[in-house]
C-alpha cells in the first residue's frame, strides 16, 4: 500500500515538473494575449496621439513636443466655468511665450453642460470667456466612446477612488516629453498649481 502511494506521488510530481518545463520551454501560446495587447502598452506619451481641432482638422500632438501642456475637459454652462476660464487665461497669458500650452476639450457628458455645436462652443469661448488657447473637437472622456487620448490620460494618472473623469475641468499636467505628471480635480483652481507649471517649464526633462 505504501509503495503504491509512493508511485502515485512520484507520478504526480513528474507530471507537474513536465508541465512547468513545457510552459517555460514553449511559452508563446500562453503569452499570446499579452502580445496582442502590446501596441497599447507601448503608448508612453501624449505626443503619440492625433486629435481634431474645433474645426475638424486633424492635429498631431507631436507638434507640441518641447512644450508643457495642461489638458482640460471644459464646459460652457458649469458652475466652475467662469472661475476656471478666468484662471486658465491668466496662466496662458503669463506663460504662453515660455513653451506652455493649454489644450481644451469640450465635453457634454456631465449634466449636458456643453450642449452646443463646435461652432457655438468656439464663439462662446472666444467672445464670452476671451480664451486664446486652442479649443478642440467635442469628445467623450468616459465610457466606451471615450477619446483614446483620455483613455491614456486616465491610465497614466488615475483619480481618487476611480480613474474616470468625475466632472468638468479635470486637469492633466504634461511635461515637455509628453509624460503625464499630475492630475488635478475639477475644484482645484488652476492658479493653485502654478508652481508645478513653473517647475516643469524650468526643467529640460521631467
Amino acid at each position: 500500500m505504501a509503495s503504491t502511494t509512493t508511485v502515485t506521488n512520484l507520478t504526480s510530481f513528474l507530471l507537474v515538473g513536465l508541465a512547468i518545463f513545457l510552459f517555460y520551454r514553449h511559452p508563446s501560446s500562453s503569452l499570446s494575449p499579452n502580445i496582442m495587447s502590446q501596441p497599447q502598452q507601448t503608448l508612453k506619451s501624449v505626443h503619440q496621439f492625433t486629435v481634431k481641432d474645433i474645426r475638424g482638422n486633424e492635429v498631431s500632438l507631436s507638434s507640441y513636443k518641447g512644450k508643457v501642456l495642461l489638458i482640460v475637459n471644459v464646459a460652457s454652462k458649469c458652475g466652475l466655468t467662469e472661475s476656471n476660464y478666468k484662471e486658465l487665461n491668466i496662466l496662458y497669458q503669463k506663460y504662453k511665450d515660455q513653451d506652455f500650452e493649454i489644450l481644451a476639450f469640450p465635453c457634454n457628458q456631465f449634466l449636458r453642460q456643453e450642449p452646443g455645436t463646435n461652432e457655438e462652443i468656439q464663439e462662446t469661448v472666444c467672445t464670452r470667456f476671451k480664451a486664446e488657447f486652442p479649443i478642440f473637437d467635442k469628445i467623450d472622456v468616459n465610457g466606451n466612446n471615450a477619446a483614446p487620448l483620455y483613455k491614456f490620460l486616465k491610465s497614466e494618472k488615475g483619480g481618487f477612488l476611480v480613474d474616470g473623469i468625475k466632472w468638468n475641468f479635470t486637469k492633466f499636467l504634461v511635461n515637455k516629453e509628453g509624460k503625464v505628471i499630475q492630475r488635478y480635480g475639477p475644484r482645484t483652481p488652476p492658479l493653485e498649481f502654478e508652481k508645478d507649471i513653473q517647475d516643469l517649464l524650468s526643467s529640460s526633462s521631467s
